[in-house]
């Protein structure tokens, strides 16, 4: 990157939320006062650290603060971007210049033709700004982020997502090697290295210094496209020899950068692959993103406690009638989506009482897959989770739309196990611990543990186990479990 002349600070605690949002107001004040490149390069850096920070908490909580304060950041940090362009090409220009080049002059003419129309469009974007919420903004969410253990799991699983994403773009820049491909793996890069520079404290200690060498590499090789992008339309350039002069040196610093960036990320000693042997395997990919999906419902339903035990009643079930082999065998895949609907079917609770089910259906078909689940399973999660009370499944409703025959079957079969299960902890107290079931004289006998054909939770089995009837096509009878034991051991005896 070009040298720059800025005065060192004093050297301060640059960690958590609540002191680069207490810096983005210093940086205002600063910048406000010249527009000059140092300070408001350092309010971009600021506000980029705020709003990185709140878009990887806001992918595990939901609060919607966190989606208005990223936004609200990122507006004034645009709005400030055309004039750091400026700032930045008058440095390169000044990098790339020698003694008497006649193109020098007229290129930063050009360059700093706009630099006082940014500076007022700048003061505009300033005074928008609204520092009052910034100001509420810095004293609520930082205490909500206290929640969250940096170096876990779900950071080092976000952190993989985002390593994945990026390397996918490497791919596709080393084939193509166009502007636009480096521009986006920069982009890409950027993200992964924000999620473990505010998440992960061991690998950004042992590889900060990579992730910023190769973020100032890709960002001179973005700087130098659009530096000669402007100029080569333009009329600065004297003869043809000037231009291709300035052509090669443009070319020739843009080509040192993509090398640097090429020796550290390409061959057996890559860092990508130093990188991913730090982050979760296969088996952990599934735990962490179970985890994820858990603690975001737990943000979001206001009786989470009933949701985790109606999951573990609906394994149970799942479990007991995959050991009869139809309408369907078990498969692991089926069994995941039906524990993830479970966890997730009363968070629509958190807006309304009234229609939840459907509620909650919306809120996970807009959230997205975390790494490890694709959008489909996900979706299916929500379908079930929106059947576990209510309308039954049947042909036209929106849900099921698109669905194929047979996974409209599995819904129905999912959703039926998750209404039984629902509504054997009708009561919310979590008495029904344990459910068996048996095949016995062409019907299904669900033993339940702390079942009582005569209190409430009896009138709301009644009713949701219709369902699953229609699935498995046969009498479904759920009784309490010493009484289906007693009667097992009966026809053992004769």
């Amino acid at each position: 990157m070009p040298v720059s002349n800025k005065v060192k600070k004093p050297v301060q605690n640059k960690v958590g939320l609540a002191f680069w949002m207490q810096r983005v107001l210093e940086e205002c004040d600063r910048a406000g006062a010249a527009f000059a490149p140092d300070p408001v390069h350092d309010l971009r850096v600021a506000l980029r650290r705020c709003c990185s920070l709140a878009a990887g908490i806001a992918v595990l909580d939901p609060d919607p603060s966190w989606k208005a304060m990223k936004k609200a950041g990122k507006r004034l940090f645009r709005r400030l971007g055309e004039l750091r362009d400026v700032h930045v090409m008058q440095e390169w220009v000044h990098r790339l210049d020698s003694p008497g080049d006649p193109v020098t002059g007229p290129l930063l003419q050009l360059v700093g033709a706009r630099e006082t129309q940014l500076q007022q469009e700048a003061l505009q974007a300033l005074q928008e700004f609204d520092r009052k919420q910034w100001q509420r903004w810095s004293r609520s969410l930082p205490r909500r982020m206290a929640r969250f253990r940096p170096g876990s799991l779900i950071f080092r699983h976000l952190a993989l997502e985002r390593w994945s994403e990026a390397h996918k773009l490497h791919q596709s820049a080393m084939r193509n090697r166009s502007q636009v491909g480096f521009h986006r793996l920069r982009i890409g890069l950027k993200r992964f290295r924000y999620i473990v520079e505010n998440f992960l404290p061991d690998q950004h200690a042992a590889w900060s210094d990579d992730l910023k060498q190769l973020q100032d590499v890709l960002g001179e090789v973005h700087d130098l496209d659009v530096l000669w992008s402007v100029a080569a339309q333009s009329s600065v350039f004297p003869d043809p020899e000037a231009r291709l002069r300035w052509q090669g040196r443009i070319h020739e610093e843009r080509a040192r950068s993509i090398e640097i960036y090429r020796e550290k990320m390409l061959g057996p000693g890559s860092l990508w692959r130093s990188w991913r042997k730090e982050l979760p395997n296969r088996e952990e990919i599934t735990s962490a993103a179970l985890i994820r999906l858990k603690l975001w419902a737990s943000l979001l339903d206001p009786d989470f406690k009933h949701s985790v035990h109606v999951s573990r009643l609906a394994l149970q079930l799942y479990d007991g009638l995959g050991a009869n082999g139809k309408p369907a065998p078990s498969s692991a895949q089926d069994r995941a989506v039906l524990q993830v609907a479970a966890l997730l079917h009363d968070v629509g609770r958190s807006k309304d009482e009234k229609g939840a089910h459907k509620t909650s259906y919306k809120m996970i078909r807009r959230l997205s897959a975390p790494l490890g689940w694709s959008e489909q399973d996900l979706l299916t999660a929500g379908i079930v989770a929106r059947y576990h009370r209510g309308a039954l499944p049947r042909a036209g409703q929106k849900a099921l739309r698109g669905l194929s025959p047979s996974r409209k079957r599995d819904v129905a079969r999912l959703g039926g196990i998750l209404r039984l299960a629902n509504a054997l902890d009708a009561e919310r107290d979590g008495h029904i611990q344990r459910v068996q079931v048996q095949s016995q004289n062409g019907s299904l006998a669900i033993a339940a543990r702390g079942f009582s054909p005569r209190d409430r939770t009896a009138e709301a089995v009644s009713a949701a186990r219709y369902l699953l009837e229609t699935v498995y096509r046969r009498p479904v009878m759920v009784k309490p479990m010493n009484t289906l034991e007693a009667k097992t051991k009966q026809g053992s005896e004769k």
